[in-house]
């Protein structure tokens, strides 16, 4: 719960966050810490190849899942702040349209999992959740990474856009003048933060020097 102006309190935010077998899983793991310290509620889905990748990636050790999202996330588990699903737990609370979210986001987001969420193949966790999102109209990102992009990738984006649903490539920007990989990754994250409506200062958006900011 979250304590108001009046004094009152209401629910804190809540979304799903899915991680894939893309690269970029920095990505996925940036917007994670980002929700957090928002006080946003996260519920975590990472598909296999997303740890196989986050191991290749990030040096993750995935042996023992749950110590390493503890080691990384701290207090953010035991607190409820964060809760983790396996992929296979096809039952898990994400899994239902009746408990509420504001929304998901797949970061990164592989072409074959993209594919499964264009034709409907609710075939694990992470596409069922998604799923889940179409079904009940809600806030549905998907940041894919791939290049090049065949006329079936581009296929799956137009059907899922047509749905209603964002498509964010993970593209960089330059024009803000980033000075190290890290400023280019919160640009991308505070992109998918601003679809989200979360507030954050990621980034200098344009004109900020304009207007003294």
């Amino acid at each position: 719960m979250v304590a108001t102006k009046d004094g009152s309190t209401e629910p804190r935010r809540r979304f799903v966050v899915g991680i894939t077998g893309a690269s970029g899983s920095v990505y996925g793991i940036r917007l994670c810490e980002a929700l957090l310290a928002a006080d946003i509620c996260i519920h975590l889905v990472i598909t296999e190849a997303g740890w196989r990748v986050l191991k290749e990636e990030m040096g993750w050790e995935t042996a023992k899942r749950q110590q390493t999202l503890e080691l990384k996330f701290g207090d953010a588990l035991t607190s409820g702040a964060l809760t983790y699903h396996p992929n296979a737990d096809i039952g898990a609370s994400i899994a239902s349209g009746s408990f509420i979210t504001e929304g998901m986001v797949v970061i990164p987001c592989s072409m074959g999992t993209l594919s499964s969420i264009a034709h409907g193949a609710s075939n694990n966790l992470l596409t069922r959740a998604a799923d889940v999102m179409l079904k009940e109209r809600r806030n549905l990102l998907l940041v894919p990474r791939e290049t090049p992009l065949h006329a079936i990738h581009l296929e799956n984006m137009l059907k899922l856009a047509q749905l209603g649903v964002g498509i964010i490539p993970a593209m960089p920007a330059f024009y803000y003048h980033p000075q190290s990989l890290d400023e280019m990754v919160d640009f991308l994250v505070g992109k998918v933060l601003d679809s989200m409506s979360v507030n954050h200062n990621l980034y200098r958006r344009w004109g900020a020097h304009h207007d003294g900011q």
